[in-house]
């Protein structure tokens, strides 16, 4: 697959910035960055939904740069995934991952 700029960024600031805008998630970050994934279930849900936001319906994800962008999010990038898959925030097939769950913010946002 060729990246000719059409697939959009996987961009990890407006997922820390909605993390740190909830009370209930805040706490798990530290120095910019998720320091720990909640073991509550209904809190790691939350957390998962604001990941699965940064990811644009439709559009699939070679795994190399979903595994960069949730390096870039926590440490343990392969948990997350794997969360994100089991939760069925994320499918996977081939290679490559795109988002199959999770809320999508209204569109018509100017």
């Amino acid at each position: 697959m060729v990246d000719n700029g059409v697939m959009p960024d996987l961009d990890p600031a407006p997922v820390i910035e909605a993390v740190a805008g909830d009370p209930q998630l805040r706490v798990f970050l530290g120095d910019g960055r998720i320091e720990t994934i909640p073991a509550r279930h209904q809190r790691r849900r939350l957390l998962l939904d604001k990941i699965a936001q940064a990811f644009e319906p439709g559009v699939r994800y070679p795994e190399r740069r979903v595994s960069l962008f949730l390096r870039s999010l926590h440490p343990d990038h392969a948990a997350l995934r794997r969360y994100l898959v089991d939760e069925d925030f994320l499918s996977r097939s081939g290679g490559e991952y795109w988002r199959s769950g999770g809320t999508v913010p209204p569109s018509g946002q100017d």
